[in-house]
């Protein structure tokens, strides 16, 4: 056997081709512009970016453009000593104050590496202005301390904050970024992934802030630490691709419409794209060669509450479904990008994905917000709904309570929807035993709806409604080309709704509003006809404690359950708080795993197990990852403190006495160590 200890992680930089302008550049302003309403806003993110890509393309003439790019964004820094923003950014040239106080944390990830690995190319005027506003932006940094459920700004304020202070020579600055990484590991090992977990979006920024963070830092333990959280989110990330058709599974805790609409917009490509920059290590590339065999996988990710996560892949499906919706973030444009309930399918001759998600929609809204009047639409399918649900394998209950939905404002219709994308790819449709033939329809209660499209059948059994306001349906409608189940708790006349205040004199609880959902194969059912009767054979208990006006301490509980085939799945919430109070299945209750599947498993602390292979630590949290194949492995500590290591794979043992936060790999016979050691 083979040991060799490895300190220097720097990857070979892959740089991108030359750059070109795009069409939206203006060129006599020097930044990228956007229209809304009419207006032009010229926008200093992007400009940012376009500079340092101009950068690494080192053209002489790119260079000159990038320099006249830097000096447009700094005369969007706030610098006067009077505001309490000072060193932050407008979002736009033509904003008047600072309002977005993430711009800072964008425009220095762009500055910074340019300082760190170019400024021989720019004018010593232009470095030297770029270094105060620098210097100001740390400043704001340091004020602001996003706090660590911000997954991807408090990456960047990381990152900015150790190579800022490398950059300036100021090793407070760099200091405080090191012990926030420190800090956001141990938050992050509360339950297994950060609050915003498997986000298509999110996922590539935590990647490259990070990736950017162990390239350039100076520390070598800082730099370990960064590589070793890239081999966790890269595990994760992975472990989401369908094996088969190469999607990138739910549920996602942050997603906009092009990710919601088009599973194909997030893939294996993806990860490949980390592989191929040395971002993730080469083991990971292992994961996507697993075969396409049913597997699920459950982690927790740190919230407001714990969010349990699990995603299950059959041949030709995956199926995502959260314990609740991301509550970390109560920014409204935050919490509407959820998708708790995701599932992907193949369609025959090469098209695209099918995908069904599903939402809580006011007003019977489905179009694109903005947040601000000059930011562009935020293109996103609207969630305006509190969330619990169960899964395992292809079954799921999903409960939903409206998020806006009281006293004071005005609404005309609230109800749960199920949406399968894209109507002319549905081949047929049941009703019980009934085929339907238009749309739309009303659907009886108590009657399962069975949908087949692709390779999917979707059984959907709705759940007991409270109705709101006198006649509330159950129907099944196209909506924007896609099929829609609606399930409403009130349509009408514009109303408030004096029951939902709480507190308040009529609360007697959260309307009741939810469905129990099941997924199979298309070959497994002759027709939609057979499936429906399936799932109607099951027991089906959905009780909820009498209405009574609430009061301090009092509970509610709404219980559901679903039994079938000695398989057991069932949730319990409180309908006064919107709380959740147990998930279960056959096997018991369900707790809160880091990390549970066919391939890895964490725990936070002690000693796990997989695929013949046993890692003990004397401290935690700890995670295996037993490669296919069998020929490699991955051992993990990602803890504060220095841990002893034992790592038992077949025919072989590693130990190591005394490391901190790191991986040792083993891979037939030879064992590489990233770690920190004494």
């Amino acid at each position: 056997m083979k040991l060799y200890f490895s300190h220097n992680f720097t990857e070979e930089l892959i740089l991108p081709s030359p750059p070109v302008l795009p069409e939206n550049y203006d060129a006599q302003a020097h930044m990228i512009t956007h229209q809304v309403r009419g207006r032009i806003f010229h926008a200093t993110i992007p400009s940012a970016q376009l500079a340092s890509e101009l950068m690494a393309s080192g053209a002489p003439a790119d260079i000159a453009e990038a320099a006249a790019i830097f000096r447009a964004v700094l005369a969007c820094q706030e610098v006067r000593d009077t505001d309490p923003h000072r060193g932050n950014f407008r979002w736009e040239l033509e904003d008047e104050v600072v309002e977005d106080l993430n711009a800072v944390q964008f425009v220095l990830f762009y500055y910074i590496p340019v300082l760190c690995k170019a400024s021989d190319a720019l004018p010593p005027d232009l470095v030297a202005a770029m270094r105060r506003a620098v210097a100001l932006g740390l400043e704001e940094i340091a004020r602001i301390d996003v706090a660590l459920a911000y997954t991807n700004i408090v990456l960047k304020d990381i990152t900015n904050s150790c190579l800022g202070g490398q950059l300036l020579g100021d090793d407070n600055i760099g200091q405080r970024g090191r012990e926030k990484l420190v800090r956001w590991m141990a938050h992050v090992n509360t339950y297994g992934l950060p609050a915003e977990y498997n986000s298509p979006n999110y996922a590539s920024v935590a990647v490259r802030v990070l990736g950017r963070l162990a390239e350039l830092t100076e520390d070598e333990h800082t730099r370990i630490r960064a590589r070793t959280m890239l081999a966790r989110l890269g595990l994760s990330a992975a472990l989401h691709i369908h094996p088969g058709i190469g999607c990138w599974a739910g549920p996602f805790s942050r997603a906009y419409s092009h990710a919601v609409f088009n599973a194909n917009a997030f893939s294996a490509d993806d990860v490949r794209t980390w592989l191929d920059g040395g971002q993730v290590p080469a083991w990971i590339g292992d994961l996507l060669q697993r075969p396409n065999v049913p597997q699920q996988i459950d982690e927790t990710a740190h919230g407001e509450e714990p969010v349990a996560l699990s995603t299950y892949h059959s041949p030709s499906f995956s199926l995502g479904v959260a314990s609740c919706e991301l509550k970390t973030q109560e920014v409204i444009f935050i919490a509407l990008q959820s998708s708790v309930f995701h599932a992907q399918y193949q369609r025959p001759d090469g098209d695209r994905c099918g995908v069904l998600f599903s939402r809580y929609i006011l007003d019977d809204q489905w179009l694109s917000f903005q947040t601000t009047p000059s930011r562009a639409p935020g293109h996103v399918v609207p969630e305006e709904g509190h969330f619990y649900g169960v899964h395992e394998r292809g079954r799921a209950i999903g409960l939903y309570a409206p998020r806006g939905l009281d006293a004071w404002t005005r609404r005309t219709s609230a109800k749960a929807v199920l949406v399968w994308t894209e109507i002319e790819q549905v081949d047929e449709i049941w009703i019980g035993q009934h085929k339907v033939d238009s749309l739309p329809t009303a659907v009886p209660r108590g009657e399962v709806v069975v949908v087949g499209s692709g390779t999917l059948w979707t059984a959907i059994r709705p759940l007991e409604l409270t109705d709101l306001g006198g006649g509330a349906p159950i129907r099944l409608v196209e909506l924007d080309g896609h099929l829609a189940l609606e399930m409403y708790n009130y349509t009408g006349p514009a109303k408030t709704f004096w029951e939902m205040a709480k507190p308040g004199s009529f609360y007697q609880g959260q309307p009741r509003c939810g469905f129990y959902a099941e997924l199979a194969e298309r070959t497994s059912y002759a027709s939609g006809a057979n499936f429906a009767a399936e799932v109607a054979s099951g027991a089906l208990v959905d009780e909820a404690a009498p209405p009574a006006t609430y009061t301090a301490g009092s509970e509610r509980p709404l219980r559901v359950e679903y039994a079938r085939d000695d398989r057991i799945l069932g949730i319990e919430v409180d309908l006064y708080e919107w709380s959740l109070k147990r998930r279960w299945t056959q096997d018991g209750s369900l707790d809160w795993p880091m990390h549970e599947s066919p391939y890895a498993r964490q725990s936070a602390s002690g000693q796990v197990s997989i695929g013949g292979a046993t890692l003990t630590c004397d401290k935690g949290p700890i995670w295996l990852c037993a490669c296919p194949g069998g020929k490699r492995y991955v051992a993990a500590y990602s803890g504060i403190e220095m841990t002893s290591l034992r790592l038992e794979v077949p025919g072989d043992v590693v130990e190591i006495a005394e490391m901190g936060a790191g991986t040792v790999i083993w891979d037939e016979g030879e064992v590489k160590v990233e770690a920190i050691l004494p």
